[in-house]
């Protein structure tokens, strides 16, 4: 029989209280593996656009992409899991894909590039598949079929990995206890192989969710036999039912490289803008800090939360500052207009900051008085005079380089400090090492 090449995207069949999209793939992929199908590469776990107001937490979709000699049988099996392990009476609205074709087209790559920096209508997603001939089936709205589509079409411009480690039904919606100890020792010595798995300032892990959900914990590094390496290292008293390794865009910053067109500022668009300051930063109420930034004549409103750490920086901003900020839009309300939400800042050049000092008398080193109102300054020492104030430069508290939120309060999609220089672009699929089933 003739051997086909097989696309299989999916998203959103999961919701806050349970279930994961990456264990629907697990599941998948276990059947795959029992049916002989040839895998061409990694899983992928594509994050889109983090600004979606009705995103879960990840807002990942996952793609596949196999050959098979019965696409048919394949086909109708995927539909069956994704009806097994959706949680549709929670909300999830399921979305699945079909391109069987040895070739992804550009439009592909552009419509996952759309989704990872923009807000797209589902009925958009709809038209494309009638358009390009990709087989659907969604439940609910079918809004998952957004995140489908932009998976199987998905091009990265660097990628890392994250081994995901998942639990036996038996300890779903139980506490996860996992060594502390173990996770910062695992990352000492794996960095810089592998990033955010363990916050030092903090003193806290972060590979482990909080929820119900399937997921046991996940290590993100540059490589598969970084991760596998590194979750070995993990300890517990719970037993994993088994990990697959994922070929993702987590850690690449990439919903922040577009540059978001200052004229028509859509809402829950992701992106950057560079511009100088134009107000002088204000704290709110809660330790935010409010700024306006302006670009090519047009002023944008930019906060910063308390949570990410980035206040300090923000409110040592002053007028004149060319900086370049990244974040989301968020929907205008009754009291204010759109609002850039800032997810780093990058000063990239720091106007001097000068106030207006008594004058300064060079033959006694000190600062002359004045002499009343319009009568200039006179040294009380030595009699010198001068009848204006003199324009004095207070020292920056903040640097031209680039500022990240602290690492709690990263993205998935947040580039790390450590990867700032890391570009993943060659590294081929290797048919071991990336599922283990432990049952």
């Amino acid at each position: 029989m003739k051997q086909s090449i097989l696309h299989v995207g999916f998203d959103d069949t999961d919701s806050r209280n349970g279930m994961c999209t990456t264990f629907l793939a697990y599941k998948i992929v276990e059947y795959l593996r029992k049916e002989k199908v040839k895998f061409l590469d990694y899983p992928y776990l594509i994050r889109f656009n983090p600004n979606i107001p009705w995103k879960t937490r990840g807002n990942g979709a996952v793609a596949l992409k196999i050959q098979t000699k019965n696409p048919h049988l394949i086909k109708k099996s995927i539909i069956d899991f994704v009806k097994k392990y959706s949680t549709i009476q929670d909300g999830a609205n399921p979305g699945l894909v079909f391109y069987e074709n040895n070739e992804i087209p550009k439009e592909f790559s552009d419509f996952g590039r759309m989704a990872l920096c923009t807000l797209i209508n589902r009925n958009k997603a709809k038209e494309f598949a009638i358009h390009n001939n990709i087989e659907t089936f969604h439940l609910g709205n079918g809004q998952g079929l957004v995140g489908a589509i932009g998976a199987i079409g998905y091009n990265f411009r660097d990628y890392t990995f994250e081994l995901i480690s998942y639990r036996y039904e038996s300890n779903f919606g139980k506490k996860r206890l996992i060594y502390k100890d173990s996770v910062k020792k695992m990352q000492e010595m794996t960095f810089p192989k592998t990033f955010n798995n363990y916050d030092n300032s903090e003193n806290r892990t972060l590979i482990a969710p909080h929820g119900p959900d399937p997921v046991f914990f996940g290590v993100r590094g540059e490589d598969v036999q970084t991760v596998v390496r590194g979750a070995s290292l993990v300890k517990s008293p719970e037993k994993s039912s088994g990990y697959m390794v994922f070929r993702s865009n987590q850690g690449t910053g990439d919903h922040l490289q577009n540059e978001l067109d200052v004229n028509n500022l859509r809402p829950f668009s992701s992106g950057y803008v560079v511009g100088y300051v134009v107000k002088t930063p204000k704290i709110k109420m809660g330790g935010h800090v409010m700024f306006t930034i302006s670009k090519s004549g047009k002023k944008i409103d930019c906060a910063v939360y308390k949570p990410t750490g980035l206040t300090n920086v923000a409110s040592n901003l002053i007028e004149g500052d060319m900086i370049k900020i990244g974040g989301g839009i968020r929907k205008a309300s009754k009291i204010h207009d759109r609002i850039l939400n800032v997810e780093f800042i990058d000063v990239i050049k720091l106007a001097k900051n000068l106030v207006l000092a008594n004058p300064f008398c060079t033959r006694c080193m000190k600062n002359m008085k004045s002499r009343g109102k319009d009568q200039g300054y006179k040294c009380k020492k030595c009699g010198r005079t001068s009848q204006n104030k003199i324009p004095k430069e207070i020292p920056r508290k903040i640097k031209a380089q680039l500022y990240l939120p602290v690492l709690s309060a990263h993205r998935h999609l947040t580039r790390p400090l450590q990867r700032i220089s890391i570009f993943n672009t060659k590294i081929e699929f290797d048919n071991s090492e990336w599922f283990c089933n432990s049952i």
